[in-house]
């Protein structure tokens, strides 16, 4: 389900052009985006002719706190009126202009295209870049969904439970960076107060019949199937009860000491519920995944470039076994593993289905932020091993993109999804001023 935003709309005409069928077409574009739940809808219903119209459009804006605004070109109009909206409400943009309409009597109607060029020019100048444009009658989804990634990330709160996994100084974030380009902040806990939590006896038990349901646990003790359901209930209500929207977990090497397991197979029962789970207390994958659920992705997970072969162009894309239990192949048979850890892994072992895929990774280095993202398929493949994975064949050739994780230091991490949101992920990047790695 995609996040729920608040945009507002506004339509800015002339009158020297048909300003009147602007309007109508604008009626209709109103009209078709009021039936979109997702949508909290602030608009200016009539077009907007005159400075003093924009600025109290600027202000009707920012008393409603929209997450972004779309300033649609009904036709030519003042440079002021952006201007002066953009005063008052600076937000992520989209500049939509409308198809030129059949000429009446050999003379142009709406101008639009030209209105967005003007509106484009005057942000650029002034040091905006904050902002995208589309042609059509047809609100651009992708941008939409931009904006939902950035409300997502400024209105979360990540929980890092212990620390980053030992060794892992490549996964490691600047938290005030962190804070000045996402608006995120990360609050810290002890493994021990997992531990603590007293969990709700009657969500465990349905995690403890879903575990049994959805896997083969003939490797693991009862007591370890036990604690595995016992865990997600404690996750569950850890985030629930301290308001956090995803969980970077330093799952090793205390963990299994600590606890009796592992967490990974307690994470693959969550996640499969929503929860946003980041092995290795890896903030960075954490917010990517954030993003990829906010666009409406089925529950992302965290996956590593694991295995590369370039004779056959294609990836194992593998974790441990972490990846939601609802994202099974459907062909071989799920499997709760103890291969690690003394015998205490308890991990979650399954091919992941097939199917067109789309990994990201927002890395930090230097205390800024870049973005990683490819697209490929996910291809069948036997169960040969343990863990959760996928054999994936990208887009682009496996070296090229083998080389760009390499000489650009990309830690280790990425959130795939089954789908397409590249393009949106792209969009977030510009509005953000990010570098497309």
């Amino acid at each position: 389900m995609k996040r729920v935003i608040k945009l507002g709309l506004v339509c800015l005409v002339r009158k020297t052009f048909d300003f009147e069928a602007a309007g109508e077409i604008y009626q209709d574009i109103l009209a078709k985006l009021a039936q979109d739940s997702s949508i909290e809808l602030i608009a200016i219903e009539a077009p907007v002719i005159e400075p003093e119209e924009a600025v109290a459009a600027g202000k009707q804006f920012a008393a409603a706190q929209v997450d972004g605004i779309v300033v649609i070109s009904g036709t030519f109009h003042l440079g002021h009126l952006l201007l002066e909206i953009k005063k008052h409400a600076n937000l992520p943009t989209l500049l939509w202009g409308l198809p030129e309409l059949p000429y009446n009597g050999g003379k142009i109607r709406l101008n639009s295209v030209c209105g967005v060029n003007l509106n484009a020019s005057n942000l650029v100048k002034s040091g905006f870049s904050d902002f995208t444009y589309t042609i059509g009658t047809e609100i651009d989804q992708d941008w939409v969904d931009a904006v939902r990634m950035i409300t997502a990330l400024r209105d979360c709160r990540i929980g890092l439970i212990g620390s980053r996994a030992q060794g892992f100084f490549n996964v490691g974030v600047s938290e005030l960076a962190l804070y000045e380009k996402f608006g995120v902040l990360v609050d810290y806990y002890e493994l021990a107060d997992l531990w603590a939590v007293k969990e709700d006896k009657a969500v465990s038990a349905k995690y403890l019949e879903r575990t049994q349901g959805s896997f083969d646990t003939s490797e693991c003790s009862s007591e370890q199937v036990e604690r595995v359901a016992a865990l997600s209930a404690k996750l569950q209500k850890f985030a629930k009860e301290r308001g956090l929207s995803a969980l970077a977990i330093r799952c090793w090497p205390e963990f299994a000491a600590g606890y009796g397991i592992s967490p990974c197979a307690a994470m693959s029962l969550v996640q499969a519920d929503g929860l946003i789970v980041a092995c290795e207390g890896d903030v960075d994958c954490a917010i990517t995944m954030l993003c990829h659920q906010a666009a409406g992705a089925e529950t992302p997970f965290m996956a590593d470039l694991s295995q590369v072969d370039l004779e056959n162009d294609s990836a194992l894309m593998w974790h441990c076994g972490v990846a939601p239990c609802n994202l099974t192949d459907g062909k071989c048979t799920p499997t709760l593993d103890t291969y690690f850890a003394g015998g205490k892994g308890v991990t979650a072992g399954f091919v992941m289905r097939p199917g067109a895929i789309n990994m990201a990774r927002l890395d930090s280095i230097k205390g800024e932020y870049r973005l990683l993202q490819e697209c490929g398929e996910a291809l069948p493949m036997e169960k040969l091993l343990s863990g959760t994975y996928a054999k994936v064949r990208f887009d682009l050739p496996m070296q090229e993109i083998l080389d760009k994780v390499i000489y650009t230091g990309v830690a280790h991490h990425v959130s795939m999804v089954y789908g397409d949101n590249s393009r949106a992920f792209e969009i977030f990047a510009r509005l953000k001023d990010l570098e497309i790695l």
